[in-house]
């Protein structure tokens, strides 16, 4: 790991508004955000880009969100704030562009990094294939990443939430190809991500299910307007582990998190984690309904055991 996370107690928080820069701003506040962002930071925003299509098939983050996050971040007085990310689907550009990303970086004066193409700097993995990758070298610069996406059920992840985000929005797509699959991450995906997680630490995940996308991914899914839905923490495990919940799975049916639980890179245990906002039964509450048209909750009255009840 390039350095220690800003903090490394797990506390998440769970927050339902009436729309997703509200319920952003009331998160934040939840958070420790003086602790994770300091004056003269340079800060690293990862948002989902990952192909051109609106935000309301829940295949991209929302450009109004990522603007409503880049001014909370400013409050902090940071030296720099940086969107980078490198889309595996299309062209960065063409996201930014398609979606109107470009404009919240123009009006925002922030400043923006395609990750999918250097300056760069390798770095070695605890994985077989690939056993390193380049990277560019904005890693070595940052003070804090955070990591703003969309839920997904995901076709070979499983899930798609913060941690794949990163893991997959940093290697560069001129080297591993469009979408990203020419040298290797995709021969064992989870093997790739939980390499990338130990690497790479997140200090701030966001995971927006303002709009989730179910029945596969990360593209080709269907939307759940669950408007207003978001989880946000400091352990990216943490944070993950509660929204996978979200779409039915406990920690071991999603092989990367496991694995990094299992190795003490974050917490997977609710029990065990700091959280905050409204309780995780009421957002798999809120959540089921909307998506299937019934409750369907793993935490009722109290936290499911990490290996489930069967």
């Amino acid at each position: 790991m390039i350095r220690e996370r800003r903090v490394k107690e797990p506390v998440v928080a769970i927050m339902k508004d009436e729309n997703e820069e509200e319920s952003l701003r009331k998160i934040l506040e939840l958070l420790p955000m003086q602790r994770i962002i300091k004056a003269k930071d340079l800060v690293v925003i990862t948002p989902n880009w990952v192909k051109a299509n609106p935000p309301n098939t829940a295949t991209v983050v929302g450009p109004d969100t990522l603007k409503a996050l880049i001014k909370i971040i400013k409050k902090n007085n940071p030296k720099r704030i940086v969107i980078a990310t490198g889309s595996g689907g299309d062209p960065t550009p063409k996201v930014m562009t398609y979606v109107g990303y470009e404009e919240v970086i123009r009006s925002e004066n922030v400043e923006f990094v395609d990750l999918n193409y250097g300056p760069y700097t390798t770095i070695e993995l605890e994985h077989s294939n690939p056993k390193d990758t380049k990277i560019n070298r904005l890693l070595e610069e940052m003070d804090v990443l955070i990591s703003f996406t969309q839920l997904k059920h995901h076709e070979e992840a499983t899930i798609s939430a913060g941690i794949k985000n990163i893991a997959l929005g940093w290697p560069p797509a001129e080297i591993h190809g469009f979408p990203k699959k020419k040298l290797g991450i995709h021969d064992d995906l989870h093997g790739f991500i939980t390499a990338m997680a130990k690497k790479i630490p997140i200090d701030l995940s966001i995971v927006s299910a303002d709009k989730t996308m179910i029945g596969t991914g990360p593209t080709g899914g269907k939307a759940v307007d669950t408007q207003g839905l978001i989880i946000a923490g400091t352990d990216p495990v943490a944070t993950d582990t509660l929204a996978a919940r979200l779409l039915g799975f406990l920690p071991q049916a999603v092989q990367y998190l496991y694995t990094l639980y299992r190795q003490g890179i974050g917490i997977a245990e609710p029990e065990k984690m700091k959280i905050l906002g409204i309780t995780l039964e009421e957002a798999e509450r809120i959540f089921s309904k909307i998506a299937y048209g019934q409750e369907i909750i793993l935490d009722k009255g109290q936290y499911k055991n990490i290996h489930g009840s069967q």
